[in-house]
């Protein structure tokens, strides 16, 4: 049988704070364990995040001018008042 958390004991203890020696010893252990990138990596990473952002830029800049005509031509056309 599973215990849920209804089921488990209140737990009275309050958890343990870390103190900041501590805390900065864990920090540089855990970026010890990091897979840092090669230059060439970062490189190629840094190309494809410009190219996909350039994209994604002139996408909703074309988007942006033909709503803008499109709101501009449908004012022009019915936006005026008929003599």
């Amino acid at each position: 049988m599973t215990q849920t958390d209804a089921d488990a004991k209140p737990n009275n203890e309050r958890p343990r704070r870390t103190g900041p020696v501590t805390f900065t010893k864990q920090v540089v252990g855990e970026l010890r364990k990091v897979r840092w990138p090669t230059r060439r990596e970062l490189v190629t990473y840094t190309i494809v995040v410009l190219v996909f952002v350039v994209i994604v830029l002139a996408y909703v800049s074309l988007l942006d001018f033909a709503f803008g005509e499109a709101i501009t031509w449908l004012y022009g056309t019915f936006g005026t008042p008929s003599a």
